[in-house]
């Protein structure tokens, strides 16, 4: 897949929140009963943009952090991993956001926040590096940035810039409901944007939120898509996942492996997605291309539930081939 390359590779920006995420220390425990953590930086826009660089892309974060010990933690995370920091800003008055990840048993989560207001809630249009985002060929978000202003401002001014730039537009809702008012406000926050995206990637627990309705129904899935919207992506755990385009559709299987944390698997996914499409475009008419980049996003996913935390376990391109290979033998 991506090699190393210089600075003229395309530039995927990522946009949204970066903050600290505690993980306990052993799974299967509540919050309450657990002894210690585990301090991994995450957030998932910032996970996208490591998970890319990681794999030999070209990305750069957009997003605001405390001007506080964690904040620069993160920044030096990000330039650590080869993640362009130009986009980055410092809040003095407002402290990097908290996430306390409970691990199930099984390896997923849940999540208790500590964000009144942080940082990332608080990045204003006039903040935004415009000219950064304009030199992109891929713009990615989420949705937690659309839960308060200013951030939800800022978030629809640094879309619009990338529309109007002819930038593809990449969604991943990453629905957090702890952090909107309500489920209502939840659905609607997250499909107010939803017909500005090229490409759009959810969870099969995304698909039911969204419609209601049972995520393995095609209908349901179907009920998602927008005449405009290039490829639409379902995951589906350990299972893979199933794609969509306006010719074709399919699935591509997972990857066995021992599950130790789900956190950013989601993200390592989309990352080498979008690695494979700043490549080459073709890859939305190109069903067997859009295949082979899928099965080695599957691979990225399934190696970063291997290890606790996100960004720590965020895979290279060697180990996706690996694990690829491993599986073909």
């Amino acid at each position: 897949m991506a090699q190393n390359r210089g600075t003229k590779a395309p530039l995927i920006v990522s946009f949204g929140e970066m903050l600290i995420d505690f993980v306990p220390d052993v799974a299967g425990v509540s919050l309450a009963e657990s002894t210690g953590f585990v301090k991994a930086p995450g957030g998932a826009p910032a996970n996208v943009a490591v998970a890319i660089a990681k794999l030999g892309g070209r990305s750069a974060f957009v997003g605001k952090v405390g001007e506080d010990e964690f904040g620069h933690m993160l920044a030096d995370i990000l330039k650590q991993n080869g993640v362009e920091g130009g986009g980055v800003l410092f809040d003095q008055n407002a402290r990097t956001a908290l996430a306390f990840v409970t691990l199930r048993s099984d390896g997923e989560r849940e999540f208790m926040f500590y964000r009144n207001p942080s940082a990332d809630m608080l990045l204003t249009e006039k903040e935004l590096d415009l000219e950064l985002i304009r030199s992109a060929a891929i713009f990615h978000y989420g949705s937690i940035s659309l839960i308060t202003e200013p951030c939800r401002s800022a978030h629809m001014a640094a879309m619009r810039a990338a529309k109007s730039a002819g930038i593809l537009c990449s969604y991943d809702p990453n629905v957090r409901l702890p952090l909107w008012p309500s489920q209502q406000a939840a659905q609607d926050g997250i499909r107010s944007i939803w017909t500005h995206a090229d490409f759009i990637k959810v969870s099969d627990d995304e698909v039911a939120f969204l419609t209601n309705g049972d995520p393995y129904e095609e209908k349901n899935v179907l009920s998602l898509w927008f005449d405009g919207l290039k490829l639409l992506i379902v995951t589906d755990g350990e299972k893979g996942c199933r794609y969509f385009t306006k010719s074709f559709k399919g699935k591509v299987d997972g990857y066995r492996v021992n599950t130790v944390d789900t956190t950013g698997a989601g993200d390592a996914f989309v990352g080498s997605l979008l690695v494979s499409i700043s490549e080459d475009r073709s890859i939305f008419e190109d069903e067997k291309k859009l295949r082979k980049a899928l099965a080695f996003a599957n691979a990225c996913g399934a190696i970063c539930t291997t290890k606790k935390g996100a960004i720590p376990a965020l895979p290279t391109t060697a180990m996706a081939e690996e694990l690829i290979s491993h599986n073909n033998n």
